[in-house]
């Protein structure tokens, strides 16, 4: 089992206060403004697929993969309780985002939330990248977004602690960070109590996240080796240029002919 099985249980609880609608008409836009021709879209760690849904709302017929099937079970759950007319454009499959091959193009590939900055190697990059391209149209453009290293190393990591409740159970994370400075890499330890409301039983959860940090001459690198050229590069949520207080960066590549 990966550490997202266990996480899908309380994945949607942790981020109740994440404004997927916002994110949805963001990504809309910059594919608008740089490959106005979208309808198809492949979401790589689409995870409980919330993304995705909100993407239909924009108008594109959306495809998420994602590597734990716990995750694929509550996004194909979300899918089945939407109108008819939303839920025919969409569409999951559980899959590792490196080797992933659904011989079929879409006009975008996106992955949201991260998800690149959790190939910590330079051969799980390289082949996400590849797997983009493998899976873009002639036209296309790969959005992604990740933690980006000039603002992880001014603005190190630090413990946080998050407490969120339901009507069914109560979570609280404590997060603690550790920097590998020359892997590029942050290890977050997560120590996470969950408690069922109906017989006050606690669950103690420990999961380790390896998180990469990215600069921008690298991923230029990884498009160019892709065939694709880097169009956008913002802050994440604007069209700011990334700075040293800028943890969360949108990076575009497009397919060049």
């Amino acid at each position: 089992m990966n550490i997202f099985d266990g996480y899908a249980r309380y994945y949607d609880l942790l981020y109740q206060d994440k404004n997927y609608a916002t994110e949805a008409k963001y990504i809309s836009e910059l594919l608008q403004n740089h490959a106005s021709g979208t309808r198809t879209v492949l979401e790589l760690g689409c995870g409980t697929g919330i993304h995705a849904e909100h993407l239909t709302s924009e108008g594109y017929d959306v495809h998420g993969v994602d590597l734990s099937s716990k995750m694929i079970e509550q996004a194909e759950a979300r899918r089945l309780k939407i109108p008819k007319e939303k839920a025919a454009m969409l569409s999951f499959s559980q899959g590792d985002i490196r080797y992933l091959n659904l011989d079929k193009k879409f006009d975008a590939v996106v992955a949201f939330f991260h998800v690149i900055s959790y190939q910590t190697s330079n051969e799980d990059l390289k082949a996400t990248f590849a797997t983009a391209r493998r899976h873009v149209t002639h036209a296309g453009i790969f959005i992604f977004d990740c933690w980006y290293g000039p603002a992880v190393l001014t603005e190190r990591p630090a413990v946080r602690v998050k407490r969120l409740e339901n009507k069914v159970i109560s979570v609280v994370r404590l997060a603690e960070p550790i920097m590998h400075l020359n892997e590029n890499t942050v290890e977050v330890n997560y120590h996470v109590f969950i408690r069922d409301k109906t017989n006050g039983y606690v669950e103690e959860v420990k999961e380790t996240h390896r998180m990469r940090y990215l600069f921008m001459p690298e991923i230029k690198d990884l498009f160019s080796e892709n065939g694709m050229e880097m169009v956008l590069s913002y802050g994440w949520l604007t069209y700011n240029r990334p700075g040293l207080d800028t943890w969360g960066v949108c990076f575009g590549g497009k397919v060049q002919n």
